[in-house]
């Protein structure tokens, strides 16, 4: 699964994600939960950015609360699910990213890793998102991160990763007419080979930490081990 990332804009943010408005205040978080309000980016003619909260509550639900437990679509069937099959074909978006948390099992409990790319300080995971109203009319949006099967450097880590869409992918995933077999087939793992990941404080595993602290490497921790499979 993915449960926490980190988001750190650049100042060429709306260069690089191709954004029209530039209204919204992007402020660095390096301890991003489920159910709190980050920026997505949608196409609509062009691409914008808007903010929605992380965690998505369907359409036709019965109250926001079920969002909670939606805050990742399994790849494998995300084209299946009732709560997620109308978003993949129509309302797709893009999760900017710096980098992501995973926590390794080990004998002295669960250690977190960051995990981000070497060539690229902004990403972005493979999301979709949802407009869902109340009975009273108010609008929420929310969205979700698709995951899928670990590669070689997640593998010793974690048994999902979150799909992280190659640069040259994002303007697919965000085509209207895109059909669903070539969406599908781009929610595979990233290379090992252009991520990193290393241990960091087990203060990013409250939420209610904060800061750039977060995501130092921890000097205390072993070396990561990779798996020999």
């Amino acid at each position: 699964m993915c449960g926490r990332y980190s988001f750190v804009p650049k100042q060429d943010f709306a260069e690089r994600f191709q954004v029209a408005n530039q209204q919204l205040e992007l402020l660095p978080r390096y301890n991003v939960a489920p159910t709190q309000t980050m920026p997505v980016i949608t196409r609509n003619s062009p691409n914008r950015v808007e903010e929605m909260r992380w965690g998505l509550v369907p359409s036709w639900a019965k109250d926001a609360s079920i969002g909670s437990r939606m805050i990742n679509a399994r790849a494998e069937t995300v084209g299946e699910k009732p709560a997620f099959r109308r978003a993949l074909a129509a309302r797709r978006c893009l999760v900017p990213a710096s980098g992501f948390y995973e926590w390794q099992r080990s004998p002295e409990g669960k250690v977190p890793h960051y995990i981000s790319l070497r060539d690229d300080d902004t990403f972005a995971f493979a999301g979709l998102y949802e407009i869902w109203k109340n009975e009273a009319g108010d609008v929420l949006r929310t969205y979700t991160i698709i995951t899928t099967t670990p590669n070689e450097l997640m593998e010793s880590i974690h048994n999902r990763m979150p799909v992280i869409l190659r640069r040259e992918d994002e303007g697919l995933w965000l085509d209207k007419e895109a059909d669903i077999p070539a969406l599908l087939s781009l929610l595979r793992p990233y290379p090992a080979e252009r991520m990193d990941a290393y241990a960091v404080s087990r203060a990013v595993n409250s939420p209610a930490n904060e800061g750039e602290a977060l995501i130092e490497p921890d000097s205390a921790a072993s070396p990561l081990q990779l798996s020999s499979d």
